[in-house]
């Protein structure tokens, strides 16, 4: 399941991954919610965050969170991925080269700088 986190600027697209994450999610609440974003917004952040109960993700998901990416390459600013599933950092920091933005990793501990830090002034 995917659920978008309140209180961050119009520019900052929040989710936090809980469960189990399937295409589906992607096409109810990330899909709309990032093309919302672009029609209002040169440029947008994401702040990606795995609840503690997050159980991994469907194939169909993977793929359309590949998708969403790529088809907006030029668009995103910033991401802030707040995860203790390894997997997760590895395979983000592996695909990190083909994003344009700035991409930190922070564990969940760390959630409130990683936070403050996305929704700052560049």
């Amino acid at each position: 399941m995917i659920e978008q986190l309140p209180n961050f600027p119009d520019n900052v697209l929040a989710f936090r991954c809980k469960g189990r994450v399937t295409k589906a999610d992607y096409d109810s609440v990330l899909v709309p919610v990032v093309e919302k974003a672009l029609a209002t917004h040169r440029r947008i952040r994401l702040y990606y965050e795995t609840a503690a109960d997050f159980a991994g993700i469907d194939p169909g998901a993977v793929w359309e969170d590949f998708t969403v990416g790529m088809e907006h390459l030029t668009r995103w600013e910033r991401f802030a991925i707040v995860t203790d599933v390894e997997w997760i950092t590895h395979t983000m920091k592996l695909f990190s080269f083909l994003m344009p933005g700035v991409m930190k990793f922070y564990s969940t501990s760390e959630s409130e700088q990683a936070r403050a830090w996305i929704v700052a002034a560049s």
